[in-house]
């Protein structure tokens, strides 16, 4: 109960506003948020380009299509941790 009551309390003295705790940082704040968009458009084209070839045309040509494209992934991923 009185737990309760100060929580109610503290909300009332702030205004009703309460600290943002789990938010994700605005897109805005993210330099890296278009050139990661541009890596990930690049990644999912060749991923549906190698897989179609990889099974109605030649097997090796469309493994090297997909690790390219995982490439462009992992690119992708690095900008992600540099960001934080």
């Amino acid at each position: 109960m009185i737990d309760e009551e100060q929580k109610t309390t503290d909300i009332e003295q702030n205004g009703g506003v309460l600290p943002p705790r789990h938010r994700r940082p605005d897109k805005s704040q993210d330099k890296y948020f278009k050139i990661r968009n541009v890596l990930n458009i690049i990644f999912m084209l060749g991923a549906i380009v190698g897989m179609a070839i990889f099974y109605f045309q030649d097997r090796t040509l469309g493994t090297i299509i997909i690790l390219t494209a995982m490439a462009f992934k992992i690119a992708e991923c690095c900008f992600r941790f540099i960001r934080q």
